[in-house]
C-alpha cells in the first residue's frame, strides 16, 4: 500500500521530470530560434544584387589630359518581398528598412572603403560630395512606391540600394590615350590584382513594419567578379539561408 509520503514524492518526481522537459523544449527551440531566425516574416529579403565596376574621378588640377582618382564601385540592390500568405489577414505596411551599423571587417590593401547612399540632386545616381556619405545609417520610409533619390522604398515590398566605393586606389594621369574606359579595366591598366583592393563589409538590415521590426546581419565580400577581364561584374543572390533574421524591439 502507497503511503502518503510515498504518493508526495511521486507527484514531486512527476512534477520536477514535466519541468525539466519544459525547460528542454524551450531551450531545443530557442536554438532553432537562434539558427533559423523567423521562417514566415510578413516581408521577405528575396533577393541581393551586387554590380561592380571602377571608373575615373577627373581632378581639375594638373596640366595632364587625363588626370584621375580610381574608384572601384560595387552598387548594392535589396529587393524584399510581401508574404502574401502571411500578410494575408494581418495586412501589414513596411515603416521603414534601414542600413546600420556598417564594418569593414576586411579592408583592402589599397583605398579606403566609403558608402554612399544614391544621389538626390539631378543627373548621376551616385556623387562622392560628403554629403552623400553614410556615416550612421541609412533609411528608407515606406511609401506608395519605391525611389532611391528619394529614400523610399514600397510600403508592401520594393528595392533600396547602397553603395560601397573604394576611393582613391591611385591616380592615373596621362597624355597618350586617346580614350578612357570606365570600368574595371583600370585595374590592369594600374597593374593592380584583385586581391589588392578586395575587402569584406558587415552590417544590420532592419526591416520595420507597422507591427514588428526584424533584423540580419549580412556579410559581403567585394567585388564579385573578375574586373581585370569583365569590366564589370554581377552578382545576384537568393539563397538566404545565410541571413537569418530575428525580431527585436
Amino acid at each position: 500500500m502507497i503511503t502518503e509520503q510515498k504518493k508526495q514524492t511521486i507527484k514531486l518526481v512527476i512534477a520536477i521530470v514535466v519541468l525539466v522537459l519544459i525547460l528542454s523544449l524551450v531551450g531545443i527551440a530557442m536554438i532553432i530560434y537562434e539558427v533559423e531566425g523567423e521562417t514566415n516574416m510578413p516581408f521577405q529579403l528575396s533577393k541581393i544584387v551586387v554590380i561592380g565596376t571602377a571608373e575615373g574621378v577627373e581632378k581639375e588640377e594638373g596640366e595632364e589630359q587625363w588626370n584621375f582618382n580610381i574608384y572601384q564601385n560595387n552598387d548594392v540592390y535589396f529587393y524584399i518581398d510581401e508574404n502574401k500568405e502571411k500578410n494575408k489577414e494581418e495586412d501589414l505596411l513596411i515603416k521603414n528598412v534601414k542600413i546600420s551599423n556598417i564594418q569593414i571587417t576586411k579592408e583592402p590593401q589599397k583605398g579606403t572603403i566609403k558608402a554612399y547612399m544614391p544621389n538626390s540632386e539631378a543627373g548621376r545616381l551616385y556623387s562622392y560630395d560628403e554629403q552623400f556619405i553614410v556615416e550612421d545609417k541609412l533609411e528608407y520610409k515606406g511609401a506608395s512606391q519605391s525611389s532611391s533619390t528619394d529614400l523610399e522604398i514600397g510600403s508592401k515590398g520594393g528595392t533600396l540600394l547602397i553603395r560601397f566605393s573604394n576611393t582613391d586606389i591611385a591616380n592615373y594621369t596621362s597624355d597618350k590615350d586617346e580614350e578612357i574606359v570606365h570600368d574595371g579595366t583600370w585595374l590592369t591598366k594600374l597593374e593592380l590584382e584583385k586581391e589588392e583592393v578586395q575587402f569584406t563589409v558587415t552590417f544590420d538590415l532592419t526591416i520595420e513594419t507597422t507591427k514588428n521590426k526584424y533584423q540580419a546581419e549580412i556579410t559581403l565580400e567585394m567585388p564579385t567578379g573578375n574586373l581585370q577581364e569583365e569590366g564589370n561584374c554581377y552578382l545576384e543572390k537568393t539563397d538566404m539561408d545565410d541571413i537569418v533574421f530575428k525580431r527585436v524591439k
